[in-house]
C-alpha cells in the first residue's frame, strides 16, 4: 500500500494527495445487512467509495488520465469540456494542481440545476450553456460536445479532452480503479457500474476480462424516459464509440425513484453517496433477483461458497439535495418542528447587544453612579446621554407607573406575555409586528431612531432582544437590557442599603416603584 499513513508533504503535496499511485486505495466497504436483502443467500455486497477521492467523484481518475495525455506544457492555456458536472469539476481541480492551468471551461445543458451551476462556479469554472437535449448525442453537430471539439481544433492554445470519444477516459479504470478493487477483494465475483459515457464500465469490464475472467460484469442504464444524474439510457449508448459492449455481460435498467431512495438509505447508514450510487446498487439488486428467480444465483459463487459483489459509489449527494425531496416526497424525511419560524426572526443576534443592567445605565445616562447604583437615588439632574433614545416596549399603565428618565413608550408586549423564545407563535407574532413597524416607521419613530443610539426595554428583556435584532438589521445602533425590568428590580434589591444611606443624608430622591414580579401567562397584544 502506497503511503499507508496518508500524509503528504513538500512542494508536490497536493499532487501526491490527488494521485492514486501515491495514496492508499479508495475504501471498499461491505454494506450492512439491513441494506442487503440477499445476505442469507450467501451474497456479500461492497461499495467502492469513489466519492472518497479528493475530487469526491468517480470521474477524477479519467480526468487525471485525460489531462495527463492532452495538456502540452507551455502551449496549452485553456481546457474545454462538455460535462454535466463531475468530469469537468475534476478537470478544473486537476488542471490547477498538476498543470497550473486556471482557465477551464464547462459546456453543458441549460437544464442543469441551479445548485450544480453554482457548484461549478464555486470551483472557478467558466460556464457556457446549450439548449437541446440534456444528454446530447456525441455526434450531434448542433450540440455542445461538437462545439467544444471544434473550438479546440481552431486554437492550438485550447484543448478538448472529450470524455465521450477519448479512450484515455476508460483506460484510467484499467490503470487504477480495477487493480485497486482486485487487490482489495481478490475473491470478487460480480462487478456493477452505471453507464453514462460508459467509460467506467468499459474500463472495469475490460480490466476484469483479462485479470479475472470469472467476474460477472453488470452495466446499469436509466429506464426509458427517466433520468438519473450521470448515467444514460440504453438507447443513448448506441452512438458511443467505446468498446462497452464487450465489457459487459448483462445490462439492467433502473429508474430515478429507486436510485434516490437507495442513495438516501446508504447515506443514513453511513455510506454517504449520491443518486448514481443508489442507481448502481438497485441495478445489482435487480440482477441478483433475476438470478435467484431462475435458480442460477449459486453459479456466481466463488470457492468460499459466497458471492462477493462490488458496486461503485460515484459521487456525493449534496448537489442533488433538492432533487431528493422532489423525487421522494415528504414522507421520506423527518418533520421540521416549528417550520413556520423559517419565515420570521431572520436577522442576526449578538451577545454584545444585550447589556447588563448596570452597564446599560452607565452607557445611556449622564450622572455617574446615579443609575448604575440601581436607580437609587434618581435625582432631578439625571438625563439620557445626548443622541440616545430609550424605547420602552411595555404597556402604557406600567410605563406610567415607572419608566426610565427620557424614555418613550412604544407598547408591544404585556406584563403577562411569555418570552418569545419559549413559545414559537409568540416569537412569530412579535417579530412580524416589529418588522412591520420599523420597516416603514411613522415620522415620530423616524425622529426617535435616526442617528441615535437606542436602548430597548421590556418586562424580561427577551422581547427587547428581538426588537434589537430587527433594528440592527435596519442599520440602527440598538441595545437592550438583559433581563429587562426584572433585572433592574433585582439590582435595586441588592442596593437597598445604599438607598437608605443616601436618603438619610438628605440627597433629593425620587421614589422608584418597579413593577411587581411578572407572572408567566398567556398572550401577545
Amino acid at each position: 500500500m502506497a503511503n499507508p499513513l496518508n500524509v503528504y508533504k513538500g512542494p508536490d503535496s497536493v499532487r501526491s494527495y490527488f494521485h492514486p499511485e501515491s495514496s492508499p486505495p479508495l475504501p471498499l466497504v461491505e454494506i450492512p445487512d439491513c441494506l442487503n436483502p440477499y445476505r442469507r443467500d450467501g451474497v456479500r455486497i461492497y461499495a467502492k467509495m469513489m466519492s472518497m477521492h479528493p475530487a469526491n467523484n468517480v470521474k477524477s481518475m479519467p480526468a487525471l488520465n485525460l489531462l495527463e495525455n492532452s495538456v502540452e506544457k507551455g502551449k496549452t492555456q485553456t481546457v474545454i469540456e462538455y460535462s454535466s458536472g463531475s468530469t469537468v469539476i475534476s478537470m478544473s481541480l486537476i488542471a490547477r494542481v498538476f498543470h497550473d492551468l486556471h482557465d477551464v471551461r464547462a459546456y453543458l445543458s441549460n437544464k442543469t440545476s441551479p445548485a450544480k451551476l453554482r457548484l461549478m462556479q464555486f470551483f472557478g469554472l467558466d460556464i457556457t450553456l446549450f439548449g437541446g437535449p440534456s444528454q446530447p448525442d456525441p455526434d450531434d453537430e448542433r450540440g455542445g460536445i461538437r462545439v467544444a471539439e471544434r473550438q479546440a481544433k481552431e486554437d492550438d492554445s485550447k484543448i478538448n479532452p472529450n470524455q465521450y470519444d477519448n479512450d484515455d477516459n476508460w483506460k484510467a479504470h484499467i490503470r487504477w480503479t480495477g487493480p485497486q478493487i482486485l487487490r482489495q477483494l481478490p475473491e470478487i465475483n460480480v462487478l456493477c457500474a452505471g453507464m453514462g459515457t460508459s467509460g467506467t464500465m468499459t474500463g472495469l469490464g475490460t480490466y476484469f476480462k483479462d485479470a479475472k475472467l470469472t467476474v460477472y460484469r453488470v452495466g446499469v442504464c436509466t429506464a426509458p424516459g427517466d433520468r438519473v444524474p450521470g448515467p444514460r439510457s440504453h438507447a443513448l449508448l448506441a452512438p458511443v464509440q467505446f468498446p462497452w459492449k464487450s465489457a459487459v455481460d448483462h445490462i439492467e435498467e433502473v429508474g430515478s425513484h429507486d436510485s434516490f431512495s437507495l442513495s438516501l438509505s446508504l447515506c443514513r447508514e453511513g455510506l454517504v453517496c449520491g443518486p448514481s450510487s443508489g442507481f448502481n446498487l438497485k441495478g445489482l439488486y435487480q440482477f441478483i433477483a433475476r438470478r435467484k428467480a431462475d435458480g442460477s444465483l449459486a453459479e456466481l459463487a466463488g470457492e468460499d461458497g459466497e458471492i462477493h459483489c462490488v458496486f461503485l459509489c460515484c459521487d456525493l449527494p449534496y448537489q442533488y439535495i433538492n432533487e431528493y425531496f422532489d423525487k421522494l416526497g415528504a414522507e421520506y424525511f423527518p418533520t421540521i418542528h416549528n417550520e413556520h419560524l423559517t419565515k420570521v426572526d431572520l436577522y442576526r443576534y449578538d451577545d454584545k447587544w444585550e447589556k447588563e443592567p448596570a452597564d446599560a445605565l452607565d452607557l445611556f445616562f449622564t450622572q455617574d453612579d446615579a443609575l448604575a447604583s440601581a436607580l437609587v437615588p434618581i435625582t432631578s439632574k439625571v438625563k439620557p446621554q445626548p443622541q440616545t433614545s430609550i424605547i420602552d416596549l411595555r404597556q402604557p399603565l406600567d410605563f406610567h407607573d415607572f419608566h426610565l428618565p427620557g424614555s418613550v413608550n412604544v407598547p408591544f408586549v404585556h406584563e403577562d406575555t411569555p418570552s418569545p423564545f419559549s413559545e414559537p407563535y409568540i416569537l412569530e407574532s412579535l417579530w412580524k409586528r416589529l418588522e412591520e413597524t420599523f420597516k416603514a416607521p411613522s415620522k415620530e419613530l423616524r425622529d426617535l431612531l435616526r442617528g441615535r443610539r437606542i436602548l430597548l426595554l421590556c418586562y424580561d428583556g427577551d422581547s427587547a432582544r428581538v426588537a434589537t435584532s430587527v433594528l440592527r438589521a435596519k442599520g440602527h445602533e440598538a441595545d437592550s437590557i438583559k433581563g429587562g425590568f426584572k433585572a433592574l428590580r433585582r439590582l435595586r434589591e441588592k442596593s437597598d442599603s445604599g438607598f437608605r444611606a443616601r436618603n438619610d443624608s438628605g440627597v433629593e430622591v425620587m421614589a422608584v416603584h418597579l413593577p411587581s414580579p411578572i407572572p408567566v401567562a398567556a398572550q401577545v397584544v
